[in-house]
């Protein structure tokens, strides 16, 4: 049988088979437009992401990129820069989109016009790190890290400071936005408020991570590499000690040659009388010669207040210390030389306020050597440093703060109770209103408070002070206020009561002429007449030392020094006739009587 001439031609096969009901042709189509829709979709985000987008309004390219021009992500060594995207927009597509969709408020801004002045920008620009901030801190930093992974950070590449402090963040969970703000854009973290910053940038134990072996293993390496430079600085500088102590031995055995020649002479008849040998009385006792020194390196500290090192909109190692019980010398150590020479010349801190009246040429650092022994009764210290000549303060007068002394050497031992005592040492003395200080009273701040200047017995300045003997002490500074508390004096009652408990930094200082004070600081700086011998002497190649000693247990303000215990304590020396702040300070060191441990060992002879 034939086919009928009326069957109908078949459909074509895209239109004869069907898929959930739709024909192929119809999923074909979908599928076309939905890969050109996602193409022109992701072609259109990835616009978005490009820096020439992102500064495409005037908001952004006369502010915001004004600023991260030239800053390390801009620009370095390595020649890939970060653009705007790689920090405020995530990586992966969800949280990419979430971000889009918030930062279409933006547009709404960009409509109004907000931000469209630079007054008006300032005036939000908090409000708009807060809100990166608080972003980055909720993700643990991702943008960041997905340049600088802690796994991949070698502290051998660090400096001393940035490795421990890395170290410190993968222990306890701090991630990177908690330090590092302001580093393509101006930094505003000054303007927030200090409880927000601590809850902000507090650890987070989630955060926390395994310290990778290959950062250890280059810790390691670098500590190796900087022992072995130590150790060839430290012999140079004894075979310089050593050609020094022959020659003064030669010339005091020439001194002494002479003296015995004159003493002749007068036994033989002649009316010249002879001088003794100057010097060498205080531990006369003690074999010098037989004793290892401790090498120290006193820096200058300018206004760095213990208000300053406590506020973290000044100081960026303010948690670590307030938070983390971390010492000075945990991030400090290494670097003095780089500080002292920074603030002496007219910086130092965050805004470079930490010396506003340099005194051209003074150094930034002495390297002194400190010897210490006892006899089971006394402790003696003789400390050498080398002269560095005289270089005027242009704001004194004659060029001298003190004429009538070269040098004062002064030497701090903390007592118990001090806040942060035995973190910072001396520093918990030096407040922001100390003579000198940035907020140290003026005629009218002393004449408003008579009955404390009374007290005190002071004139026309602040000597340093325990905090413990004030009823407060303002250390942010919030809403204008004065950083230190000189007038809010606790009774006396309290006062003698922290004395008696042992409350209290022991005093000594010896000066150029080789007298000596024996004291306390509490409510001010007191001489307590306790008992104390020093000396003083310039050589002819012009080394200074000075020798001093006490009682290992004397008085009433002085820290009795007994076996198995180490004492936190710090050094300073008043050089060319500076008086006040203008010294060299050591950070805190650990003295303890016959320990090899112990940064200062005091051996028993």
């Amino acid at each position: 049988m034939s086919k009928s001439d009326d069957q109908e031609p078949k459909a074509p096969i895209w239109r004869r088979y069907f898929i959930w009901g739709m024909p192929l042709a119809g999923i074909l189509g979908v599928f076309v437009a939905g890969i050109v829709f996602w193409g022109g979709f992701n072609t259109a985000m990835e616009a978005t992401n490009s820096k020439e987008f992102c500064v495409s309004c005037h908001e952004m390219e006369d502010f915001v990129y004004q600023e991260y021009k030239g800053t390390i992500h801009d620009v370095n060594r390595s020649g890939v820069g970060a653009v705007c995207s790689d920090c405020h927009v995530p990586k992966d597509w969800t949280h990419k989109i979430i971000r889009k969709i918030k930062a279409s408020r933006e547009v709404w801004g960009k409509i109004t016009g907000t931000i469209n002045t630079p007054e008006k920008f300032d005036a939000k620009r908090l409000h708009l790190a807060m809100n990166e901030w608080q972003r980055m801190k909720k993700t643990d930093s991702i943008e960041c890290r997905n340049c600088h992974d802690f796994e991949s950070m070698m502290p051998e590449f660090q400096k001393p400071r940035a490795r421990q402090q890395h170290l410190n963040a993968m222990k306890t969970g701090q991630t990177c936005i908690d330090c590092h703000k302001g580093i393509a854009h101006s930094n505003v973290r000054d303007r927030a408020d200090e409880e927000y910053l601590e809850a902000l940038e507090s650890p987070n134990p989630d955060f926390i991570r395994e310290v990778p072996a290959a950062y250890l293993e280059s810790l390691a390496k670098i500590e190796a590499i900087e022992a072995e430079a130590d150790a060839a600085k430290k012999a140079e500088a004894a075979a310089i000690k050593d050609k020094l102590k022959t020659a003064v031995a030669a010339a005091r055995a020439d001194e002494r040659a002479k003296v015995e020649a004159e003493l002749a002479s007068v036994a033989s008849g002649s009316t010249e009388s002879a001088a003794a040998p100057a010097g060498d009385t205080v531990g006369a006792n003690v074999n010098w010669d037989g004793l290892d020194g401790t090498d120290l390196t006193l820096f200058y500290p300018g206004q760095a207040s213990f208000e300053w090192v406590q506020n973290g909109g000044s100081h960026g190692g303010a948690r670590p210390l307030t938070k983390g019980g971390d010492q000075c010398t945990t991030c400090h150590a290494k670097e003095l030389e780089t500080i002292g020479n920074k603030i002496v010349a007219g910086g130092g801190g965050k805004k470079d306020e930490l010396e506003p009246t340099p005194i051209p040429g003074k150094r930034g650092t002495i390297d002194a050597t400190l010897q210490a022994a006892h006899d089971g009764e006394n402790v003696y210290f003789r400390l050498q440093w080398e002269d560095a000549g005289h270089n005027p303060a242009p704001f004194v007068d004659g060029g001298k703060m003190d004429p009538d002394n070269q040098i004062k050497v002064g030497m701090m031992i903390t007592g118990t109770g001090i806040e942060l005592g035995e973190q910072v040492g001396c520093w918990a003395t030096c407040h922001a209103d100390n003579t000198y200080m940035p907020f140290t009273p003026d005629a009218a701040g002393l004449a408003e408070n008579g009955d404390a200047v009374a007290r005190l017995g002071v004139s026309d300045s602040i000597t340093k002070y325990l905090t413990e003997s004030r009823t407060k002490v303002e250390v942010k500074g919030r809403r204008g206020k004065a950083q230190g508390g000189w007038a809010n004096l606790k009774e006396p009652g309290e006062v003698e009561q922290l004395l008696a408990d042992g409350t209290f930094m022991d005093l000594m200082r010896v000066y150029a002429d080789g007298s000596s004070e024996n004291g306390y600081l509490l409510e001010s700086r007191t001489v307590n007449e306790g008992e104390m011998a020093g000396e003083a002497s310039l050589s002819a190649d012009g080394t200074w030392t000075v020798t001093f000693s006490r009682p290992l247990v004397g008085g009433a303000g002085d820290v009795a020094l007994e076996a198995g215990k180490t004492y936190t304590v710090g050094f300073a020396i008043h050089d060319d006739y500076s008086d006040a702040r203008f010294h060299h300070v050591t950070l805190n060191l650990g003295l303890a009587l016959d320990s090899a441990d112990a940064d200062i060992n005091v051996v028993g002879q």
